[in-house]
């Protein structure tokens, strides 16, 4: 019998620097509601797994002028947006049926009903070791961002140095295989936070990984990029960013992904901007979006199962941080994201 309620999160007091995840005034509030009716060319789905993205803290920010958003804000009062793994529980869709596996965008809520429109069908193949999860980080939305940032933003090409910026991180660790094994860098750096996350990005592909919490960081890091670089990738913004606009070679190009070191109001001003003008280096921002609106996504998606199925991606378990979680501690998880506590793709697994 399907449910006729769920439980989910709201967006109870959107936050001007670091979310409150506990008292009055915490950012996140739990409620039960009443599920409504299934419509037409609609289902009704059980969350198993949510996707943990730094972009989300954007979206809940509390001074953000929506013109100036890719995407429409959570405001006060609507429930918590995520990707998501969910198994159909109810169909009125001739392409979806009940027990099948989808990925797409849902809330934070243990039911939701969703247009089947939105809903990718997946298949699970753990003989080749593609898990459900995959389709929500290297083969989902983090894959294609790595991809199409790397590739057609940074125009990273055969025989090329480039720099990963949080590289064990889920978009990040992806980047440097693309760049080693698909496209054949000629040096691919990372930084990462930790000799253990060091040591795994290495062993994905990178010549050398640098740990930003080592106090000779900055000697490391110009040791690494002696002779500068082609391309940098950047998922960190703040100190990291400003170090490397003076490690671009002229006329290179910076892919800007995100910034998760200022998503929380912590973030650095830059102060080597005129390296940009001096050497004529080019940065260009993007958002997974763009992949999709310029017809990228299947391409890609298509050539990142190659990969793994060539060998030449791995996305064993190590590539994901998967935390089993009780509904109750949904946002806690969540903000593992900012305390750097995953290894790959942060993944929230709801238990029972």
């Amino acid at each position: 019998m399907a449910p006729q309620q769920t439980r989910q999160w709201i967006l109870s007091n959107p936050p001007h620097e670091k979310p409150v995840y506990e008292g009055e005034d915490a950012t996140f509030k739990i409620q039960t509601i009443d599920l409504p009716e299934v419509g037409k060319e609609q289902v009704l789905i059980k969350n198993k797994y949510f996707s943990n993205d730094p972009a989300q803290r954007g979206w809940i920010q509390a001074d953000t002028d929506p013109e100036r958003l890719y995407t429409k804000p959570v405001l006060k009062g609507e429930p918590m947006r995520t990707y998501a793994v969910s198994e159909v529980v109810q169909s009125n869709s001739d392409k979806l049926k009940v027990g099948q596996l989808i990925s797409g965008q849902t809330t934070w809520a243990e039911y939701d009903v969703v247009d089947a429109a939105g809903c990718n069908p997946i298949q699970v193949n753990e003989q080749a070791g593609i898990r459900a999860t995959n389709f929500i980080g290297a083969l989902g939305g983090t894959g294609l961002t790595a991809y199409y940032g790397l590739v057609d933003v940074a125009g990273f090409k055969a025989g090329e140095t480039v720099v990963v910026s949080g590289a064990a991180g889920a978009t990040g660790n992806v980047v440097v295989q693309i760049a080693k094994h698909v496209v054949g860098a000629k040096r691919v750096i990372g930084i990462a936070g930790g000799a253990k996350k060091c040591a795994w990005v290495e062993s994905l592909g990178a010549d050398v990984c640098v740990d930003y919490k080592a106090a000779d960081f900055k000697e490391q890091l110009l040791k690494a990029t002696e002779g500068y670089v082609d391309v940098y990738f950047d998922n960190v913004g703040g100190e990291i960013l400003d170090l490397m606009l003076t490690r671009v070679k002229r006329f290179g190009r910076i892919a800007a992904c995100g910034g998760v070191s200022a998503y929380n109001g912590e973030g650095q001003g830059i102060k080597n901007w005129l390296e940009i003008v001096k050497n004529r280096i080019t940065v260009k921002g993007f958002i997974v979006v763009d992949a999709i609106m310029a017809g990228r996504a299947g391409e890609i998606i298509g050539k990142l199962v190659a990969g793994v199925r060539e060998g030449k991606i791995k996305i064993g378990e190590d590539s994901e941080t998967v935390v089993p979680t009780k509904f109750e501690d949904v946002p806690k998880t969540w903000n593992l994201l900012f305390e750097g506590a995953n290894q790959g793709k942060l993944i929230t697994e709801l238990t029972e």
